[in-house]
């Protein structure tokens, strides 16, 4: 008897650490990747419900996406064209080299490692956290999806041609990245800003985003940087990092 007790607990144990890998393994966030995220998926602003829904084909902002969408096509055989290709970089790297010129110091791992983690965890909060909600929800078709066409940078067609369009989380992550950035160098703070309203605009060029994509991803990006300054570890790691800034300044 008392094996058999021992036998239905073990089975009981195994059964719940099962249930418990599983939840963990849907989990994207801090809890489960704390070196990628500052934030829970539920400390962000629901992008759901802050978001108006993506513009229908019958409705007249959707055929202002769609002027952008051939405005951008103009933009990709320029040197704005070739910036947009090199914007598509989403990784922390690649947004710290997109960044570093307009801040005024190189942004790496190895030469700015505070801000590097800085602008990391800020990547995946705003690019994925802020936008989440509503790219499941709505599943919104890219343009070169709905268009059969090619974009700018076809190596990464596939992959996201599985992931909703609206809100752009490429967007998210560059005006988020920006804000604090011009918070840490408020010298640079017009040119940073700029910097990042140009991020989003490369979407557009590259053929993966839609115009509403982009100006609704620069709201939900706003939120999760408001909400990450009510964030004791963004708090911490903001500090670090704009002490760093200054020892590049002095």
């Amino acid at each position: 008897m008392k094996y058999k007790r021992v036998v239905l607990f073990a089975a009981l144990l195994s059964g719940a650490l099962a249930v418990q890998a599983q939840t963990e393994e849907k989990i994207q966030d801090v809890r489960t990747y704390p070196d990628y995220y500052f934030l829970k998926i539920d400390d962000v602003a629901s992008s759901l419900n802050l978001l108006p829904a993506p513009p229908q084909p019958d409705d007249i902002l959707f055929q202002y996406d769609v002027a952008r969408y051939q405005w951008g096509k103009l933009q990709r055989n320029t040197p704005r064209g070739e910036l947009a290709i090199r914007d598509a970089d989403a990784s922390a790297a690649g947004v710290c080299a997109a960044f570093s010129e307009a801040f005024g110091y190189e942004l790496t791992e190895q030469g700015t490692p505070e801000l590097f983690k800085l602008v990391k965890k800020i990547v995946a909060d705003a690019g994925d956290l802020s936008t989440r909600e509503a790219k499941n929800h709505y599943m919104r078709p890219r343009p070169y999806m709905l268009f059969g066409e090619s974009t700018s940078v076809p190596q990464d067609e596939e992959a996201l041609s599985h992931n909703g369009s609206y809100p752009s989380g490429h967007t998210a992550e560059g005006w988020a990245v920006a804000l604090v950035l011009a918070e840490i160098n408020v010298a640079n703070q017009d040119a940073i800003l700029q910097r990042g309203y140009d991020y989003g605009t490369s979407r557009v060029i590259v053929g993966y985003h839609w115009q509403s994509d982009v100006d609704n991803a620069r709201i939900v990006a706003s939120a999760v940087v408001a909400r990450l300054h009510a964030d004791e570890g963004f708090v911490e790691q903001l500090a670090k990092a704009k002490a760093e800034f200054l020892t590049l300044v002095n």
